[in-house]
């Protein structure tokens, strides 16, 4: 994934999943769509603190005070690493030399085991992203949430063999 508009999607998404099931965020994509502008970083960024505190009383929505703020100064440090980098993408993708890095995980080759066991939570790919964005002023972008985050945008490519995206990515 190399627009930054999904990247920035992806962003508010993962960090509104934080502590919920990924598919109630997914049944509110919709919801996040028009209540944050389209996903438009800069649109975002300009939301007041009475939009804000609009968007908590939106049930189509995550109703933390704490994301939704998280939202909104994040998508002013977006477009400040937009500024210095010339995309985010491009700021992503510098951590990996412009390269998906794929970890062939063998997760479920053992009979009986569980199918999810063999997989992290967090690499130290994830733990330096996230410092380095915490350092620039983002919040809801702990290491979990970026590893989850590297994953959903294809910097990092760990499906497993029986899965439909393992060889596609």
């Amino acid at each position: 994934m190399h627009d930054d508009r999904l990247l920035f999607e992806m962003l508010i998404l993962e960090g509104a999943q934080a502590g919920l099931s990924w598919l109630t965020i997914l049944r509110k994509r919709a919801n996040y769509q028009k209540a944050f502008a389209g996903f438009d970083p800069a649109r975002v960024a300009r939301f007041s603190a009475a939009r804000q505190a609009r968007l908590l009383l939106d049930p189509g929505i995550v109703r933390n005070r704490l994301k939704v703020a998280a939202a909104v100064s994040n998508a002013r440090a977006f477009l400040a690493v937009q500024r210095e980098f010339g995309s985010f993408d491009r700021y992503l993708w510098s951590f990996v030399d412009g390269k998906p890095v794929i970890r062939r995980s063998r997760a479920g080759a053992v009979a009986g085991s569980r199918p999810l066991a063999g997989l992290p939570a967090r690499t130290a790919l994830s733990d330096r992203i996230s410092k380095n964005l915490k350092q620039r002023g983002f919040r809801f972008v702990g290491t979990t949430i970026i590893y989850a985050y590297l994953q959903a945008v294809g910097v990092v490519n760990d499906h497993m063999r029986g899965c439909f995206l393992y060889a596609g990515r």
